[in-house]
């Protein structure tokens, strides 16, 4: 192939040849072509002289695609060869490129056609300059401005040039360039930018041209955020800019320009300038569009020109809102446009598109809260008095005099624009994670099959808006919200999408109001959406309305606990919806049952005034007709909800009769099963008989989950023919998959059959976990288990074993404690060897028993320590290696598992008679491999735990617990004062080998500040955390997992601000304590 000659380069490169190559990658010749011009393009490109050809290529050829690939090459050397190339060819290629540059944006034919080369040479002439200006290319912004006043082409691609420099300096340049580099460049931008300004100026009042206008507007606007303030208020600039705002071709760029200046933050030493720029812009966007245009048809309509017009617009007042909205407050005039500014952004908010009402959204959450905070003293100032110790009589004259009036005017002031706001969060609230019934794209009702994360995102943050709103004005919320309600009654705005809106509004406020005002309120809101419910026809329409029921009921529990009729028309209503075969209701319905019977169990098992019998027994009776339509997961729940209300029944007869009761049906079924099994043992073999054996294991674990150690008759009945059920199945697993061979364990028989033990297993772990401490249960259910589980899970294949079995006496240990030590030996026989080589083969198969293993060990280290000290030395070092080996996972939370079970082993060990001979032996690995894990990215959520395991062996080191030598005496040469000295030379030694790039000096300061800081957790993390950034380990990479802590305790913070305004957070979503006496 004749292109083989290229890879000649001792003399020109042949430029027709080169663009045939180029030609043949992008063509559309066969594969072997272009695979072998691949190859040819990429060893030249890899060719360390290959950009001493470039100029050449350049002046020689007219096709595009090889002049890229010219400046491909020429851009790698820039980047990462330039400083190490001789003076005199720096020169040259930086001269070739601004001649090139000059030579093609001078003539408008040209500048046009090579647009895209041209933009290409620009960003390397922009990466030449990172490396030359200022120190050694000073006169480069005179040369630029001086060139660009020679022709408008020139001055047009000067300001891309200009602009490109901005965004590379203030924009992109974090983990590009040092940060002494970049603050150098800064200031030399900022020095020369006189220039540049009178420029941009001289072009915007002299040319006539518009694209260099744009151009000029463009770069402004990237060099607004940053440049001294005197250029932007102490110059004609802003004039310059308002005169522009009217023309519909540079409407956008500018007000692009003026939403930068309105964003900038800094004392109040321009704010004349800024009132007076906000006037002259609110005086010339009412002729552009007056205030009574219908803003969001307008977008609807608008081409993409005008749609981003009103984009901007949003931009703009929110901008110049958050941070001069106080100095438009202050004369009448000021404030009259102040509230037409507002009016056009309640406007804007109004439009369909997501993006823009996120921004205004944004602005909103933070005026209100703004607003709202001083006033939580205001409406309440006893209350703040006595919180901060005060007397009353002498707080009260002054808040309101003086601090207070200006507080209740400034509330007076914004009240008419958020009576509005009110009502467009009514319109556009945004749906809550609990329903499940939406709108689909062909406009049916459907069940909703994916959480949608930005809804819940915008959920939260208008939730909290309206919250503010609500405090600021109960009154007016609760006004608009009843008369948009009876609107909906009357059909005059009856829609899906406005009911939706309006329950999912009424829900969020829940917690806001004052115990009899949120009485009142719901009285009428509930007896309206049952009226709503009765007079609607069509099966659609009652799903939405259903669901907005149960979405605002299940929001005030508080309301449902003092009135009992109300809370049992509610539940009969959602026994009514259990019936609805219309999808989502029946589910949302059990789900909100669910979550009612949770807030207000005690109500059901009392007898109430007018009744002969507690409502749980009336429930009992009908259960199987009300339970008729649903499927067996809601069965489920159902189950589940009902417990709780026998759970909260204080008389152990009764209960016991209450569970005997529900348990009838599952019951029966069992002991048909049981007893047609000893007849004839096959007959459990059959699929169908499987599935229902499923099913009632699944409805005892649910009612177990509520009921905890009340369960006990229940369990006790079946407990061991479910023990029969698991050794059957379990053999039959085993012998389909020795049959079947591996894909036998694959087979819907085989994972219907595993899917029994699993519940098995999975319902005797809730009923231990959730019951209280009586250590004769343990007595009662533990040993029974020991063959048919522990020794079953030894003799299965590995792929029958089930990860279950290692939670189960994870549960067991962590429940019973010490009196499981002579337990401990027969866990191990039956569960250690047999489930390490499952997981110790990599890091991926049988993920599940690598977590249940792992809190297993911890479970017995923590609780049953004497029993590893048992071990055989083999047997601890089996341990050891396979916690080291869950920590250097990847998968995080095996990773924090094999951490927290060290961090356990270590201290105990350090308590007991074999602290010399356990850190003898495991020191040195445990230090390695933490620095090992700590050094690696893949580790960095790791972090917190890797510092404690560090401090701990340190700390080892000063307390002189270990009275034995940790360095080999026997082969080692010299011996060392103490243990410290030895472990601070052998850790300088290990990490000045892993780090090579780091100095021995850097690491022995690094290594001793870390002995220095042992006692001190916090002092000790920030070494490790700065070592790590500057070993580059970290650089220019996400660093949030370094400083998880920190952000903890601000979330921490976060909530304790939320728990003290009514409402902010949900009360369902509080633990209270009051639950329902």
């Amino acid at each position: 192939m004749a292109a083989e000659k290229l890879r000649d380069l001792s003399s020109p490169i042949d430029v027709p040849l080169l663009d045939a190559t180029v030609a043949a990658f992008y063509g559309t010749g066969s594969k072997q072509e272009r695979s072998a011009a691949d190859s040819i393009l990429r060893d030249l490109q890899n060719n360390p002289d290959m950009w001493l050809q470039v100029m050449h290529i350049l002046q020689n050829t007219q096709n595009l695609n090889t002049k890229f690939f010219a400046l491909q090459v020429l851009e790698g050397v820039i980047k990462y060869r330039w400083n190490a190339l001789p003076a005199e060819q720096r020169d040259g290629m930086k001269n070739f490129i601004s001649d090139i540059i000059v030579q093609l944006s001078s003539n408008e034919a040209s500048f046009r056609t090579e647009r895209l080369y041209v933009n290409k040479l620009n960003i390397i002439l922009v990466q030449i300059l990172k490396h030359e200006w200022p120190a050694r290319w000073r006169s480069f912004i005179p040369d630029l401005v001086a060139a660009a006043k020679t022709s408008e082409t020139i001055c047009e691609n000067c300001m891309a040039i200009l602009k490109l420099l901005s965004e590379e300096v203030f924009d992109f340049s974090r983990g590009e360039m040092t940060q002494q580099k970049i603050k150098e460049l800064k200031q030399s931008l900022n020095s020369e930018f006189q220039l540049i300004h009178e420029l941009c100026l001289y072009v915007l009042s002299a040319s006539q041209r518009a694209e260099l206008i744009r151009a000029t507007l463009s770069t402004l606007h990237a060099f607004l955020s940053w440049i001294p303030l005197g250029y932007i208020f102490e110059s004609p600039l802003l004039e310059t800019l308002l005169k522009f705002f009217p023309v519909p071709a540079y409407r956008n760029l500018t007000l692009q320009c003026l939403t930068e200046v309105a964003s900038l933050q800094f004392g109040n030493f321009y704010d004349v300038q800024y009132v007076k720029m906000y006037g002259i812009l609110m005086g010339q966007l009412q002729t552009i569009l007056p205030p009574n245009t219908n803003i969001p048809e307008a977008y609807a309509h608008g081409n993409s020109e005008e749609q981003a017009f009103i984009q901007n617009l949003a931009l703009f007042f929110t901008s110049f809102f958050k941070v001069h909205i106080r100095i438009l407050e202050s004369t009448q005039e000021n404030i009259t446009t102040l509230l037409l500014g507002l009016e056009y952004l309640i406007s804007i908010s109004y439009v369909d598109d997501t993006e823009v009402f996120k921004v205004c959204l944004d602005y909103w959450n933070s005026l209100v809260s703004e607003l709202f905070e001083p006033h939580r003293s205001l409406d309440n100032p006893a209350a703040t008095a006595n919180l901060m110790g005060l007397q009353v009589s002498s707080m009260l004259p002054g808040m309101v005099d003086g601090h207070g009036s200006q507080l209740l005017q400034r509330r007076q002031l914004y009240a008419g624009p958020m009576s509005k706001l009110r009502m467009l969060m009514i319109c556009r609230m945004a749906k809550p994670e609990e329903v499940l019934i939406v709108e689909d794209e062909n406009g049916n009702i459907v069940r909703e099959t994916l959480k949608d994360n930005d809804v819940l995102v915008q959920y939260k943050i208008m939730r909290e808006t309206l919250i503010y709103l609500a405090h600021l004005d109960h009154d007016d919320t609760e006004k608009q919200m009843l008369r948009k309600l009876s609107k909906q009654l009357s059909g005059e705005d009856w829609t899906w999408n406005n009911l939706n809106t309006l329950c999912w509004a009424i829900g969020s406020i829940s917690g806001s109001m004052i115990e009899e005002q949120e009485n009142r309120f719901l009285v009428m809101v509930i007896r309206d959406l049952l009226n709503l419910c009765e007079i609607t026809k069509g099966k659609d329409n009652k799903a939405v309305i259903a669901s907005n029921i149960m979405y605002v009921v299940g929001q005030y529990p508080r309301f449902l606990r003092a009135h009992w009729k109300f809370l049992k028309t509610v539940v009969n209503k959602l026994f009514e919806f259990m019936h609805e075969t219309h999808p989502g209701v029946q589910d949302m319905a059990c789900d909100t049952f669910l979550k009612i019977v949770q807030k207000c169990k005690r109500k059901f098992v009392i007898t109430q005034v007018g009744e002969n019998e507690p409502f749980v027994s009336e429930l009992l009776s009908g259960l199987p007709i009300t339970i008729a339509d649903l499927e067996p997961h809601q069965i489920h729940s159902f189950y589940e909800s009902v417990a709780h209300m026998i759970q909260a029944e204080s008389d152990s007869q009764k209960r016991d009769e209450f569970l005997q009761r529900l348990m009838e049906l599952p019951n029966q079924k069992w002991m048909e099963i049981i007893g047609q099994a000893h007849q004839n043992v096959d007959f459990l073999k059959d699929q169908d008989v499987i599935r229902t054996v499923l099913n009632i294991l699944q409805t005892n674990t649910s009612v177990a989950s509520s009921l905890g150690t009340f369960f006990l008759p229940q369990i006790t009945m079946i407990f061991l023919d479910m023990l029969n059920v698991y050794r059957m199945y379990s053999e039959l697993i085993s012998k389909s998959i020795l049959e079947g061979g591996p894909y036998a364990s694959k087979t819907s028989y085989v994972k219907l059959l595993r899917s029994v033990k699993r519940e098995t297993l999975k319902l005797i772990e809730t009923f231990l976990d959730k019951a209280e401490d009586q250590p004769q249960i343990g007595k009662q259910f533990v040993p029974p288990m020991m063959d048919p589980v522990l020794g079953d899970y030894a003799r299965n294949a590995p792929d029958a074993r089930e990860s279950e079995v290692l939670s189960l006496f994870a549960t067991i240990v962590n429940k019973y404690k010490a009196t499981m030590i002579e337990d401990v030996p027969r866990i191990f026989e039956a569960v250690f060897q047999c489930t390490l080589e499952m997981i110790t083969k990599n890091f991926e198969d049988y993920p599940e028993h690598r977590l249940k293993f792992f809190s297993l060990l911890r479970a017995i280290a923590t609780h049953c320590f004497p029993a590893l000290i048992c071990l055989s030395s083999q047997q601890l070092k089996l341990v050891m290696d396979s916690i080291m080996w869950a920590f250097r996972h990847t998968e995080r939370n095996i990773a924090e598992t094999g951490l927290n079970l060290l961090l356990e082993m270590l201290k105990k060990f350090q308590g007991s008679e074999f602290c010399n001979q356990f850190y003898r032996t495991y020191f040195l690995t445990t230090e390695n491999e933490i620095f090992a894990v700590l050094t690696d990215t893949f580790h960095k959520p790791g972090f917190k735990l890797h510092v404690l395991v560090l401090q701990h062996l340190f700390c080892l080191l000063e307390t002189g617990v270990l009275t034995e030598p940790l360095w080999d005496v026997a082969t080692s040469p010299q011996s060392y004062p103490s243990n410290a000295v030895f472990v601070l030379e052998y850790t300088i030694k290990l990490l000045s080998a892993s780090f090579p790039n780091m100095t021995t000096a850097e690491v022995t300061q690094f290594v001793n500040g870390l002995f220095e800081s042992t006692n001190d957790l916090s002092t000790f993390k920030t070494h490790i955390r700065d070592f790590l950034i500057q070993s580059k380990e970290f650089s220019a990479q996400d660093n949030k997992d370094l400083y998880a802590e920190e952000a903890a305790a601000q979330r921490e913070r976060e909530r304790q601000r939320m728990l003290s305004i009514p409402g902010l957070i949900a009360p369902i979503e509080l633990q209270d304590e009051m639950v329902d006496s």
